[in-house]
């Protein structure tokens, strides 16, 4: 006989990157009492990690809890960005339903498909909320039409497209369930809280299953370590309790339960005791990971571990081999990064690590979702005190039916009118295939294409060259399709620097008609160091530490106060989207410098006529 808790609902907020969840979340929490009159409390106070406030997104995902007439609400606020969809998936397993985001005036993404896409697929109910209704671009009907198609096109039948609809203004704190006919926004955020209540169910649980709880995420504590985050799916789980443990591998293990805690508003609560359809947070056991099951000792019964996408990509992460190498960092060694990339997979479902074999000893082929995952694990290593060198971002291919396959993805480009012509030749020379084109008549043009993975590296960087910083692309994960064959690869080379020294101004000044530089004067540069981009197809060896000569002759002009040497200062991502397949990136605590793979010219210029050869 099954059972409901209707004191408990847990629900996950998902939704496009930016549309404003976790700005929701911080609403929520104050009108539910969470934070004391006069509290100052931080903006965007879930996302607390130091580089999720830096690029404005949510990148792990993480619950809080409220109360509202007596129920109280775990919410789970998820990451928007596919390249974190481990994060989305395992949220997914912890809650009854959903609230989906959607701006008023940007509309479903590719990414809010994605999110709606899991959810569906693992059946949970929707709450719609068209957001930030009070932006004067808003348009509240189409985009709410908009939402219809996506439920159709995604497969939703017919139980699933009955869901209801709000309309929220999350950072004033209001919602309303009838704007579209009054134009009020709502006084609060009651009408969103009640339809939590009413639309998302409650846990549900059968009384004769003994304990079930499955891990769906890690933390850590500096006084109890490990923390294993788990949903209680059936049964009661007590502090000081013995438990079994079930891993992946299949073995069944003894623990203890040393302390339990419960989420109430933003902080940890001890508990003696949770029950099914708790959201509670275990310490004791260790080594536990994402996945497991903790179980009754006397009848364990695993549940099925979570299960994620593939990762489309990689890049080869190793030590740092530069002639500045241990200059900045303090963690060098093959053995610390190695230990680094275990613990990384410890929570992180979605990546993968391999050994490359033979030369490439001290590197490693890690696989995840996106370039925006895997530079976001590379600067958390950076700010620890790693140094890295990292290479050229590859799909990952499969083979289906004896056929080579790629990853493709559906991206999404918003611009003005004027560059349509520009983006639709930037796409043709790499394989993107034009789904769709709207005009919304504001002067700006939504078009939908589908193109390989390895398409967009580099994309951004052009693309918001081509449109003059216009243009804004979102894209997702779509499948795998036949291989498109060879890409269009940077239209310039590279100037190298061919010796080792500190950069002058008169060098530099040289050197500018030839491309754009990347270093400024007085840097420090070696042999086979990337110190611009060419803007001709083709490396070029410069030396950018050649010194004006002095004589005992006076110039007229000798005097004239030189100009400053115009250079660009490429992030991390950057560095990443511009380097080829023979160059990589150098990546120090306080530099990102970029390098060819093998450093000696004349090395590097038999490898050139060598791998010619060979395609001839």
């Amino acid at each position: 006989m099954i059972k409901l808790r209707d004191d408990i609902r847990n629900v996950a907020i998902i939704a496009h990157v930016d549309h404003g969840k976790t700005t929701l979340v911080d609403s929520l929490l104050w009108q539910s009492g969470v934070f004391r009159e006069g509290q100052e409390v931080a903006e965007l106070v879930l996302d607390s990690n130091e580089l999720e406030r830096e690029r404005g997104i949510t990148i792990l995902a993480k619950n809080t809890a409220i109360h509202y007439n007596g129920v109280k609400i775990n919410i789970v606020d998820t990451p928007g960005h596919a390249d974190f969809g481990g994060e989305v998936e395992r949220a997914l397993t912890m809650v009854d339903g959903a609230l989906l985001l959607v701006d008023a005036a940007e509309g479903p993404l590719p990414q809010t498909r994605f999110v709606l896409r899991k959810t569906l697929e693992a059946r949970l109910p929707v709450i719609v909320a068209v957001n930030k209704i009070d932006r004067p671009d808003a348009r509240v009907k189409e985009v709410v039409d908009e939402i219809y198609e996506l439920f159709i096109d995604l497969g939703a039948d017919d139980e699933q497209i009955e869901f209801p609809i709000l309309y929220c203004n999350g950072r004033a704190g209001r919602a309303s369930t009838d704007f579209d006919r009054t134009g009020r926004e709502g006084e609060d955020l009651r009408p969103l809280f009640e339809a939590i209540l009413n639309h998302i169910p409650p846990p549900a649980y059968d009384p004769a299953l003994p304990l079930q709880a499955l891990v769906t995420n890690l933390d850590a504590s500096p006084y109890l370590g490990r923390l294993a985050i788990c949903r209680v799916r059936s049964g009661t789980i007590r502090a000081g309790s013995q438990i079994a443990w079930c891993r992946l591998d299949g073995a069944v293990e003894r623990a203890a339960v040393s302390e339990l805690f419960v989420t109430e508003g933003l902080e940890r609560r001890p508990v003696g005791e949770a029950g099914a359809g708790e959201i509670v947070a275990v310490a004791g056991i260790e080594e536990v990971t994402v996945g497991e099951t903790l179980a009754d000792p006397e009848d364990p019964r695993p549940l099925p571990p979570i299960a994620v996408e593939e990762p489309a990509l990689s890049v080869t992460i190793g030590v740092n081999t530069s002639p500045l190498a241990g200059q900045e960092g303090e963690k060098l060694t093959a053995r610390q990064i190695k230990a680094r990339l275990d613990q990384e997979l410890v929570g992180n479902v979605s990546l993968r690590v391999r050994e490359l074999p033979g030369e490439a000893v001290g590197s490693w082929e890690v696989q995840g979702r996106g370039e925006l995952q895997l530079a976001v694990l590379v600067e958390v290593m950076r700010r620890e005190g790693f140094e890295l060198t990292v290479g050229q971002p590859k799909v990952v291919e499969k083979e289906i039916d004896g056929v080579r396959h790629e990853p493709v993805e559906r991206l999404t480009i918003d611009a003005p009118e004027e560059h349509v012509g520009a983006v639709t030749q930037l796409l043709a020379g790499r394989k993107g295939r034009l789904e769709q084109i709207v005009n919304h008549g504001s002067g700006w043009v939504r078009m939908e294409y589908v193109v390989p993975t390895r398409g967009l590296i580099g994309l951004r960087r052009e693309l918001l060259s081509e449109t003059r910083g216009t243009a804004v692309l979102n894209h997702t994960f779509e499948g795998y399709e036949p291989s498109a064959g060879e890409l269009r690869r940077r239209a310039g080379g590279a100037l190298v620097a061919d010796r080792r020294g500190r950069t002058t101004q008169y060098a530099l000044q040289a050197l500018q008609d030839r491309g754009t530089l990347f270093v400024g004067p007085g840097e420090e540069v070696y042999e086979g160091m990337i110190v611009g981009e060419h803007n001709r197809a083709g490396d070029l060896d410069v030396n950018p530490c050649r010194e004006k000569h002095l004589t005992n002759i006076r110039s007229s002009t000798g005097e004239v106060l030189e100009r400053p040497v115009p250079f660009r200062r490429l992030t991390l991502d950057e560095a990443l989207e511009f380097i080829d397949a023979d160059e990589c990136v150098e990546v120090t605590p306080s530099s990102v410098r970029l390098r060819k793979a093998v450093l000696d010219k004349v090395v590097r210029q038999k490898e050139a006529r060598r791998r010619a050869g060979a395609r001839r």
